[in-house]
């Protein structure tokens, strides 16, 4: 049975990790707006994946969304735990999925289960419940998690997976709710290829960089040159929120760098069944040792950290 592993999400990023009751700054049409200079003030997503063995929910309240020309073969049913206060947050589930499976497979492709489920929580102890969180934990800055029951990597095989909102969810702006969806749908779509020791910085790396648009690094983000560890994803506070925006950069910077492609080998050799260490990984996936990659990691933040919005590389 694989171990629970989860991301925070934040509310409002300068007093928790990016909670996702606050607007974001990602505009409609998938770009994202950034004043670097008044980074504390900015509201940001961090968003979660949760992986932990839990009985399939009953569903309550069931809808479809038809498949799409771009998504064929897709659904999505929502489960409403919370009564009619939840019908106008998952309305907007519904209407925000299509984009949050098309960018998830231009990222990854369409080889996973599209059969997508979505739960909307009432209250925060039915929150932690649903979503196998510990009852003595800190989450009141968790916006959703992504479960799955069970976990066959050598078949390919996943059970039981869906996607959880808290409670707080229904506040976010319609911006914020397609990247917590897409950020959440990427650990569905990508779990039967991850490990469930894979390292969990670069995993949440990944399923950001899919999930947000590229914005300006803050002007310090140079000052240290360290690759994320998990343990940065586990330090309550600013150093939580650093060690998620770190992760997120690494990711941008090695498909700047290398490519989707090389982000997409990367995740498999770091995070798939049977992967190595990092320094084994980044060599096999990109092709340089982990110093010259380091090297350019360092030069990468001290470009971006300095360049203008308009340079920034989209998606």
């Amino acid at each position: 049975m694989p171990p629970p592993t989860a991301s925070r999400s934040g509310w409002n990023r300068s007093t928790a990790r990016r909670s996702t009751t606050c607007d974001g700054t990602e505009t409609s049409d998938g770009t994202e707006t950034s004043d670097a200079g008044r980074r504390s003030r900015l509201p940001r997503i961090l968003l979660a994946g949760l992986l932990v063995v839990q009985s399939v929910l009953a569903l309550i309240v069931i809808a479809a969304l038809s498949p799409t020309a771009s998504s064929p073969g897709w659904e999505v049913r929502v489960v409403n735990l919370a009564g009619t206060r939840a019908d106008p947050l998952l309305n907007r589930v519904r209407a925000e999925m299509p984009d949050a499976v098309g960018a998830v497979e231009r990222f990854w492709g369409t080889d996973w289960t599209r059969e997508i489920v979505v739960v909307a929580t009432g209250a925060p102890e039915q929150f932690v419940a649903e979503a196998g969180l510990d009852p003595s934990g800190e989450w009141a800055d968790i916006a959703a998690v992504a479960v799955a029951g069970g976990v066959d990597p050598v078949h390919r095989r996943v059970s039981g997976q869906r996607i959880v909102l808290a409670p707080g969810a229904a506040a976010m702006s319609d911006s914020a709710l397609r990247i917590v969806l897409t950020h959440e749908l990427f650990h569905l779509a990508a779990r039967a290829d991850t490990a469930v020791d894979a390292p969990r910085w670069l995993t949440e790396g990944v399923a950001d960089f899919v999930a947000r648009a590229p914005s300006a690094l803050p002007p310090d983000a140079g000052s240290s040159t360290a690759l994320p560890s998990d343990a940065d994803l586990d330090i309550p506070g600013p150093d939580r929120a650093a060690g998620y925006d770190r992760a997120w950069w690494f990711a941008r910077f090695v498909a700047d760098t290398y490519g989707d492609d090389g982000l997409r080998r990367l995740y498999g050799q770091a995070c798939g069944p049977g992967h190595g260490d990092l320094r084994e990984s980044v060599h096999d996936a990109l092709g340089e040792d982990l110093v010259e990659v380091s090297g350019r990691w360092a030069a990468w933040l001290d470009e971006k950290s300095s360049a203008p919005t308009g340079t920034l590389r989209g998606r």
